[in-house]
């Protein structure tokens, strides 16, 4: 069947081609290790059990996952039937719950895997560039949405993401996310269930994330909110702005904005957070 499990509905056979997410039905995975530096309800004091996919329906030209996103270099091919191993060697090393890390383009092999029940939350962290149909398919599987709302402006979306229609696709996708999870629900710090939504600023698009910050606010009492200052560059980019880090100015502009929406329940990292050195390095562990 050919795949259109997105809304780039490539439209290809991914058993002889790849789409345009660059990857084919076999799962490659680059990382599957406890990860510290998430939002503490997702980390906690032991780590989210993080499994990182290879390839991406957006391929944004500033990812910070940069190797993995947007090659086909890195990674190793997994089959369907060892991933629950994998899951299970994560949550007997004490994660509180399997972070699966840009998985839209595997939605269809994940939500098989994901038929099995695991002692721990499953997290769906993604681009939410995703169809309303193919989330449907992750209904009472998948526990936590990880949401990265990304755009609030289509012609930056198509720029920097190849995705003009973004910001409706990402509409619809947040509604089906909260019709399926509900309010959030913490239980000794740790989500359970529930949608948090990311947004990851980017310097010099104070616009862009002003109007999403204006957007989420009506979904204030239905989410939580996690405002992202995390970005640095990681290869030199046409548009000037991204090849520096957010300016403390850029970041105290924000942050009035954000308290001027009334926005209160979520997360805000620190300027300090802007460091490579909270980039994992894609070196296959917990997989050879």
């Amino acid at each position: 069947m050919n795949c259109n499990i997105c809304p780039k509905n490539c439209n290809v056979n991914r058993e002889k081609l790849t789409g345009f997410c660059g990857e084919t039905n076999t799962l490659k995975i680059a990382r599957a290790a406890l990860h510290h530096f998430e939002e503490p309800v997702i980390s906690g004091e032991n780590g989210s059990g993080a499994v990182f996919f290879c390839g991406c329906n957006l391929k944004c030209v500033y990812c910070q996952n940069y190797d993995i996103s947007n090659t086909i270099n890195n990674g190793t091919a997994v089959k369907k039937e060892e991933l629950p191993q994998i899951f299970n060697n994560l949550i007997e090393q004490g994660a509180h719950n399997i972070n699966l890390v840009t998985p839209t383009h595997y939605t269809d092999l994940l939500s098989e895997v994901l038929e099995q029940d695991f002692s721990v939350p499953i997290v769906w962290n993604s681009g939410a560039y995703e169809k309303v149909e193919s989330l449907k398919k992750l209904e009472n599987k998948v526990q936590v949405f990880l949401p990265d709302f990304k755009y609030s402006d289509n012609n930056i979306a198509k720029s920097l993401s190849k995705a003009d229609d973004y910001f409706e696709v990402f509409k619809q996708a947040l509604e089906e996310m909260i019709k399926q999870r509900g309010k959030p629900k913490i239980e000794n710090g740790i989500i359970q269930s529930g949608v948090i939504v990311r947004h990851l600023v980017l310097p010099g698009f104070l616009d862009n994330t002003k109007k999403v910050i204006d957007y989420i606010s009506q979904f204030k009492d239905d989410v939580l909110f996690s405002l992202m200052f995390q970005y640095v560059p990681i290869k030199e980019l046409e548009i000037k702005s991204l090849n520096r880090r957010v300016k403390r100015s850029e970041y105290n502009e924000i942050l009035e904005h954000l308290y001027k929406r009334g926005i209160e329940d979520g997360f805000v990292q620190s300027l300090s957070s802007a460091s490579k050195k909270y980039i994992p390095s894609f070196n296959l562990e917990g997989l050879k």
